[in-house]
């Protein structure tokens, strides 16, 4: 689903250049559920949008499904990437002045889809917010905003989830709910998902723990 060769990634900083991720290879299979983790700084998050298309590479290449990133503009990626990819961020990402069901319908009306009313009221439905539909996110505590961020992400039937510290920003019960949403939709439709968390619960419940330090993998690990 994706896969990583040779991956660098080196920023300028005052001081001079400065490596964040180095000979990075890595691959994801379809269907698959791959943690990602490391202490803060070690370039879980900078790999994670690199392999979304989000930035591109130093060096190296990222192919997502049969497209290779680099070969592609920004227009280009942002294509696939509406294709291909979900998205789910710690901060939620919802826009204030929509309602929940409005948050989950725009990428729905966006890609001229048929009854985007009726498809995401039925995944506000399926995750739990049937009585929220007209709610704003400031109305909504942290767990419920997640909630319609994952409908919304789950909204266009992404091949792959990308989710950066899904439940970072929620107590350990309503996390858990999370994950087990998270994990549910993923048996349910197939979707390829990578995670970055701190959430050892979280990283537990996936196929496959990727380990970084420093900007280099350090270990992998299948889980049971």
């Amino acid at each position: 689903m994706v896969a990583a060769t040779g991956l660098d990634k080196r920023v300028m900083t005052a001081a001079g250049p400065l490596d964040i991720l180095s000979d990075i290879d890595l691959q994801i299979n379809a269907a698959e559920a791959v943690a990602i983790v490391g202490v803060s700084g070690s370039g879980k998050s900078t790999l994670l949008g690199l392999l979304a298309g989000l930035d591109l590479p130093s060096a190296g290449e990222v192919r997502l499904g049969q497209h290779r990133l680099n070969d592609l503009d920004e227009d280009g990626r942002a294509r696939i990437r509406g294709q291909l990819v979900g998205f789910v961020f710690q901060s939620f990402q919802l826009l204030p002045g929509l309602t929940a069901l409005e948050n989950v319908m725009l990428p729905l009306e966006l890609a001229a889809t048929l009854e985007p009313r009726v498809q995401a009221t039925r995944l506000l439905e399926r995750v739990g917010l049937a009585e929220r539909l007209t709610h704003y996110p400031k109305q909504l505590s942290g767990g419920e905003q997640q909630r319609v961020a994952i409908a919304r992400a789950f909204s266009m039937r992404p091949a792959i989830l990308f989710a950066d510290e899904p439940t970072g920003n929620l107590d350990s019960t309503t996390g858990e709910t999370i994950i087990d949403l998270l994990f549910e939709l993923n048996r349910e439709r197939g979707t390829t998902l990578a995670l970055v968390t701190h959430d050892e619960a979280l990283a537990a419940r996936c196929d496959r723990r990727i380990r970084l330090d420093a900007g280099r993998i350090v270990s992998e690990t299948v889980l049971p």
